[in-house]
């Protein structure tokens, strides 16, 4: 049945999406790009995997990669640059994945279908010539909601968790209302029930929205979770839930690097300064990197 939402949803998914005009990184010819569709009990997930030029072993680490649309919008396409970029400079296989979109997949559909992907990925390790000890997550704000869940999904039903997640301007908090939230942009702070229809796409209930898989900063933290890079905008809305996260994993002794970038605002990995972008970047291809080939070290910035 279409809902009004639904009907508002789409009028939404009809705006230029500003991300996808020019790239922040130089665009990297890849080995190959491998489009698939993974059945799902969500949907026919779009997924697209890309492999490095230059690799040294057979069975390459892996990077899934949820983009941003704050849930009801955009397509993994936006994020096919950042793509290439990464499996080139991390040496990976990074998979690529066109989740299903609020209102018509709310949560928990996105996590579930993540969590199916993974498995997926695992059982097809050998074909796919990816190495399933050596799997990785990762996304930008809605992305990153959905990168951190999975791990929180992970840990309740005691499956392995990732070598890491990158979590890039995170959106992590539905309990606090947005006008609550330091909102640096002068329309979305004046007209914050914009950004609350957005949440309620893909939070319909009010009891939902304390659910540790729909705000990970509720959730209790043990040190099991995947270790985790945190790219924060200095003037981001949604700064102080993710250094709140930050500080919750390290206390439970998790592995965390969590770098503030300076005159940034949300979404700036994809919308510039371009300068500061690019070292974003490289700085996830080199956590990815690191990951990957078993370095380990924590540290705060």
């Amino acid at each position: 049945m279409i809902t009004f939402t639904t009907i508002i949803a789409k009028i939404l998914r009809l705006l230029p999406n500003q991300a996808k005009k020019t790239a922040m990184v130089p665009l990297h010819q890849v080995k190959i790009k491998k489009d698939m569709i993974v059945e799902t009990s969500v949907q026919r997930t779009r997924i697209a995997l890309y492999y490095p030029l230059e690799a040294q072993q057979n069975k390459l680490p892996v990077y899934i990669n949820f983009h941003g649309g704050a849930f009801i919008m955009n397509e993994k396409e936006m994020d096919d640059p950042y793509c290439r970029f990464l499996s080139n400079q991390a040496e990976c296989v990074v998979v690529n994945v066109d989740y299903g979109k609020a209102p018509e997949f709310p949560f928990p559909k996105p996590i579930e279908e993540g969590y199916e992907i993974l498995q997926w990925l695992k059982n097809r390790a050998d074909e796919l010539h990816i190495d399933k000890e050596k799997i990785m997550v990762g996304g930008q704000s809605s992305g990153a909601n959905i990168a951190a869940a999975l791990c929180l999904y992970l840990e309740e039903r005691g499956d392995n968790q990732p070598l890491l997640q990158v979590l890039s301007c995170p959106m992590l908090d539905f309990v606090t209302p947005h006008g609550d939230k330091p909102e640096p942009d002068k329309w979305r702070a004046r007209y914050p029930q914009v950004a609350n229809f957005i949440n309620m796409c893909y939070v319909p209930g009010k009891e939902q929205a304390r659910n540790p898989l729909a705000s990970p900063i509720h959730a209790e933290i043990f040190g099991h979770l995947a270790s985790a890079l945190m790219i924060i905008a200095e003037y981001d809305a949604f700064r102080p839930e993710a250094e709140q996260y930050a500080e919750k994993l390290r206390a439970a002794g998790i592995n965390v690097q969590e770098v503030i970038f300076e005159d940034c605002y949300h979404a700036f990995t994809h919308l510039g300064p371009k300068e500061k972008a690019n070292e974003a970047w490289v700085l996830i291809a080199r956590k990815i990197r690191e990951a990957g080939r078993g370095i380990s070290h924590s540290s705060s910035l």
